[in-house]
């Protein structure tokens, strides 16, 4: 097929049309000759952005803390047939990045937490799921775009975006890990990001996009900039970028793109080799292969030939509207098609919704097993037996204040939370509330309810806390991406605790429930990552406290499920929850304020981020990563560890490539041939591949980067997708027995934690190399009825007992000392333990 392409129609598939110029977030022309479709590219990993009748799920830090790869690859697939029915071709998601080095993070929570193995599985299911449905996924953000502040040039009145220097042992054993796990998962896109990398721009960083994805990694598919994340042109195009988004140059809807046309200029004055463009739509037309977008049964053709591409707008709810509402172009149609994708009956993708919600819902405190509830109130009860009991809920985000949509891409902070705001963000269809849900749960005969939906509690108010039994409060800590602000937080939260007042309605709560603290209080947390609750998680009057992430349209509903014990509480937290923001080190703070006209952010704490500094330091946090408590109780037993593979140094020499690339002409065409069509309506700000003339095509010398022509040799740890293949074979195979000792069925996260040997020195460098006190290496998430057992095998990798050596530029495995093998709950709670 790119054979046959002319030049023009290789530029139309790699270059963006331009903000709003078409319906969806992205869009590309397409290459009419040959029959290759334009593309729609849309937000985001928690749904589709700007759409109607779809589906809200919870967001990343919520999958993430569910554990469950099943859910995971469930709810890939889910968001893709979504997609699909509506015309999308590329998913813009999952996000791995921020990989969430700083838990103030603005849109950390649009991922699945700082261990890169967890994200690497969570995010190699998700692909999975949504590519088996046919759809591209995009693995983003690549790489270390860990806070909003000056992530982007402009947006923060700056000329520069932030630059993350970072080194490369920490590069491949922290951020690097998914992305590389998700291209042995065959995604199809990656989407490079804002931020510099080491004073260069991540889109135009060569030794990132063709050392590091294309060589090392063996990434097949293309490579798109992030939304003008793009700083260059030719520049970009050589260092690897296949794809430019939207399309416009170095601001919002400004018709300059960087691509377009001045892509085939340069192609045309010999700027860009031929070889180059022809890669970089060799790998749009082969990941539109690879998901199968070639069926026209599944993929209709657009109209006016067939009823295929996008159903709906980006850029208005209306029926009708504009087909470029970002042009002079005033042709109108129907736009939205209004189709309802959630699916119906078993199918309805809110069921699916609730079960990543409540099984992502972590429970960290239950007192006296208050914990689950009953809906018809305590079994017993002091005073008159036929006294309803009663149940007070408090906070607004129990409520659902002025509905999910009130603010544009959720950029505010009102009623029940149930997800971030900014592009990863959707339109909900519906949220149910918290207050709506218990209100349906309990027992009217024998519970009276009473609500109070906001955080402030009138002093004159304490009767309504007096005459409770038990007090729910619900409070929040919400965040976002950079291109909105709301009440002082500009995307990256200022701080880690509840925000509009959240630790005073908990205190007063607790306080005065019941007459002076005699009533049960149980708080309930909607947050985009880590809360500081140590101003109250020690008083009396606390009995349980439910960190609920961001749960989605189910909230209410999978809060119930799992306070009534209809379901187990299998939550396990995907961080760490510190007791003050400075637990989490210096590594852990955002960069507020610029430090110089391209804002330097040094990774200095290297690999010790989140557990890893928390157990480096020996800092008690307040629940530690992977922690949560079950309804039931569970014992780890007979640990064994078997060798399936002895210990040696390095991986297997890289193997031979598996196929030759394509071979194409290098000719290059004549410029007659890239010119405007006599007549051609042009749309204003729209990005076309043509030129206007001829005389446009200047020919000189390009100034080629130093050794741009002299041949690489291949990194040794490449050879295959993710890397080399034997990176990837066996070496420990871990079983452990697992019982259910409690009285209920109940879920268990078994977690396989690595400790490497003391004094490694690596012969290359003959530098000591320093080790995390452990790392996750595996886990697996097990439902067991009561008395039950069941036997878990986990493999580990050699890159699982690898660390990355920066004098060899690949994986080492020390051979000398002993790994330990831990096993258990959470990361500080591994009460099985073996040597290898």
């Amino acid at each position: 097929m790119v054979k046959k392409m002319t030049l023009v129609e290789k530029v139309n598939i790699t270059s963006g049309v331009g903000w709003s110029q078409d319906l969806c977030v992205g869009n590309t022309a397409p290459a009419t000759g040959v029959g290759f479709p334009a593309l729609c590219l849309q937000d985001g990993p928690l749904g589709l952005r700007f759409t109607d009748h779809s589906t809200a799920f919870p967001a990343g830090v919520t999958v993430g803390a569910t554990w469950n790869r099943d859910l995971m690859y469930k709810k890939g697939r889910a968001h893709a047939l979504e997609a699909k029915l509506k015309g999308v071709s590329i998913l813009l998601g999952p996000a791995m990045g921020p990989l969430g080095r700083m838990p103030a993070g603005g849109r950390n929570w649009e991922a699945f937490g700082p261990d890169p193995v967890l994200q690497g599985v969570a995010a190699s299911e998700e692909i999975k799921g949504i590519q088996d449905e046919g759809v591209i996924a995009t693995a983003k953000h690549f790489i270390a775009n860990e806070q909003e502040h000056f992530r982007q040039s402009y947006e923060w009145g700056l000329p520069n975006a932030l630059s993350s220097n970072i080194d490369d042992r920490t590069l491949h054993e922290l951020y690097l890990w998914p992305f590389a796990d998700s291209i042995k998962a065959g995604v199809a896109s990656i989407m490079c990001s804002y931020n510099l990398v080491n004073n260069s721009y991540a889109c135009g960083n060569s030794k990132l996009m063709n050392g590091i994805l294309k060589d090392e990694l063996g990434f097949q598919g293309f490579i798109q900039s992030d939304w003008l994340a793009q700083r260059s042109g030719v520049a970009s195009a050589l260092a690897g970028l296949d794809m430019t988004m939207p399309g416009d140059g170095l601001r919002w809807m400004d018709g300059a793109s960087l691509f377009g046309p001045r892509l085939t200029e340069a192609t045309l004055n010999g700027s860009l080799p031929m070889e180059r463009i022809n890669d970089m739509a060799t790998r749009v037309v082969a990941a539109w292969y690879q998901v199968g977008q070639d069926n026209k049964t599944q993929w209709p053709a657009p109209p006016p030939k067939g009823k295929g591409g996008p159903n709906f707008s980006s850029f208005t709810d209306k029926k009708i509207g504009l087909l470029h509402p970002g042009s002079d172009d005033k042709t109108k149609a129907e736009v939205n098609k209004f189709i309802d994708v959630q699916g119906k009956g078993n199918k309805f993708h809110g069921r699916l919704a609730k079960q990543i919600a409540s099984e992502g819902t972590v429970l960290v405190k239950n007192d006296g097993n208050i914990l689950p509830l009953s809906k018809l109130g305590p079994k017993t009860k002091k005073g008159d037996q036929n006294e309803k009991y009663k149940v007070g809920i408090y906070g607004e985000d129990a409520g659902p204040g002025d509905g999910p949509n009130a603010c544009p891409d959720r950029s505010c902070n009102q009623g029940t939370l149930g997800s971030g705001w900014g592009s990863g963000a959707v339109e909900f269809p519906y949220l149910v509330p918290p207050l709506k849900a218990l209100e349906s749960a309990f027992d009217h005969d024998s519970v009276d309810i009473s609500s109070l939906l906001s955080n402030d509690i009138p002093i004159k108010g304490s009767s309504l806390l007096h005459d409770r039994d038990l007090c729910i409060a619900f409070i929040n800590s919400d965040s976002g991406e950079g291109f909105e602000s709301w009440n002082g937080i500009r995307a990256d939260r200022n701080d880690l605790y509840p925000q509009k007042k959240g630790d005073k309605l908990v205190q007063r709560v607790a306080r005065e429930c019941g007459g002076k603290g005699n009533g049960d209080t149980i708080v309930v947390v909607h947050a985009v990552g880590p809360v500081v609750l140590e101003r109250w998680i020690d008083l009396a009057g606390v009995k349980a406290v439910i960190l609920a992430n961001l749960p989605g349209e189910e909230s209410g509903n999978a809060l119930a499920d799992v306070l009534f014990g209809v379901v187990d509480a299998s939550g396990r937290l995907p961080y760490t929850v510190g007791r003050s923001l400075d637990d989490y080190g210096d590594g852990g703070q955002i960069l507020y304020y610029p430090n110089g006209v391209v804002p330097q952010q040094d990774f200095k704490e290297r690999l010790y981020i989140d557990y890893r500094h928390f157990d480096k330091h020996n800092i008690m946090p307040r629940f530690e990563f992977g922690f949560g408590l079950s309804y039931t109780t569970f014992e780890f037993s007979n640990l064994t560890v078997t060798e399936k593979k002895p210990k040696s140094a390095l991986p297997a020499p890289r193997p031979d490539a598996a196929a030759s690339p394509p071979s194409y002409s290098t000719d290059i065409p004549e410029p007659s041939t890239a010119v405007f069509p006599p007549g051609f309506r042009r749309l204003r700000n729209r990005i076309y591949p043509y030129i206007r003339s001829v005389s446009d095509i200047k020919h000189g010398q390009y100034p080629y980067p130093k050794g741009y022509f002299d041949i690489q040799t291949p990194s040794p740890a490449g050879g295959a997708q993710g890397g080399n293949p034997d990176l990837f074979t066996p070496h420990l195979s871990v079983n452990i027995s697992l019982k259910n000792t409690g009285a209920r069925k109940g879920m268990q996260v078994v977690q396989v934690y690595v400790s490497f040997p003391d004094g490694v020195i690596d012969d290359s460098t003959g530098e000591k190399i320093d080790f995390p006190v452990r790392q996750l290496r595996g886990f697996e998430k097990i439902e067991l009825d009561a008395g039950e057992s069941q036997s878990i095998t986990i493999e580990l990798t050699r890159r699982d007992l690898s660390y990355w050596s920066r004098g060899r530029g690949n994986w080492v495995m020390p051979t000398k000392g002993k790994f330990s093998i831990s096993v258990g709950s959470s990361s500080r709670n591994l009460p099985a333990n073996a040597e290898w």
